[in-house]
């Protein structure tokens, strides 16, 4: 009976909302386009890096759809030399927008990155811009969503651990200032103490000379 549920907790684990994360396929003229992140889930204000899947997209004689024809394919036999022909554009709530050149995977022909740290959460467009060897370029696509960083932070999360090093920063400072101001009372103290022993000496030294003229007198 355990091993009965076992079984059947491994298969629904796979449909659970949050947990499979794929990557996003589209066609541009005979080429396949395949992206999606190098580590998922992705947070922000981690580092991480698009993939790029480029390869010949079979025909599919079933299949009118370009699109749905992409997508019953798998990436194989990858278009190598397009680093320089291809770039990755970034955009961010239609208004933000950066564009960074793409990395060869060394080990895999037709694949590259676009290294990127994204700071905030959401959804991010991706165009791709460029040409696909003679194929000009024009794609937009989106990548699965960026995930809040406080889905993984533990035990605390980086505001509340950023508000304890304020604080205690808050105090150190403090703590200076107190000590600054003891030295300064020292200090101050240390100067009337002198003044008045220089005072007093001042005055013994006026009356052992009054003392000797009295005497020659």
């Amino acid at each position: 009976m355990k091993y009965t549920f076992l079984l059947l907790s491994l298969l629904l684990i796979p449909s659970l909302d949050g947990i499979v994360y794929g990557h996003t396929v589209d066609a541009v003229g005979e080429y396949r386009v395949e992206i999606g992140w190098m580590n998922e889930p992705v947070v922000s204000g981690d580092t991480n890096g698009l993939e790029l899947y480029i390869s010949p997209l079979v025909s599919c004689p079933d299949i009118s759809i370009s699109l749905e024809c992409a997508n019953s394919q798998e990436f194989q036999n990858g278009i190598e030399g397009l680093r320089k022909l291809l770039k990755i554009q970034f955009v961010y709530n239609n208004t933000q927008t950066i564009t960074l050149p793409l990395v060869s995977d060394h080990n895999v022909p037709g694949k590259y990155y676009a290294f990127i740290t994204p700071t905030v959460s959401g959804y991010f467009q991706v165009n791709l811009i460029g040409n696909i060897l003679e194929t000009p370029v024009n794609l937009s696509m989106h990548p699965p969503p960026i995930k809040e960083r406080s889905y993984i932070e533990f035990p605390e999360l980086t505001n509340l651990a950023l508000t304890k090093v304020i604080d205690d920063n808050t105090k150190l400072v403090e703590r200076i200032i107190s000590l600054e101001n003891t030295v300064q009372n020292l200090e101050n103290f240390s100067n009337q103490v002198y003044i008045g022993i220089g005072m007093g000496i001042t005055g013994i030294i006026l009356a052992i000379i009054a003392l000797v003229k009295t005497r020659k007198n």
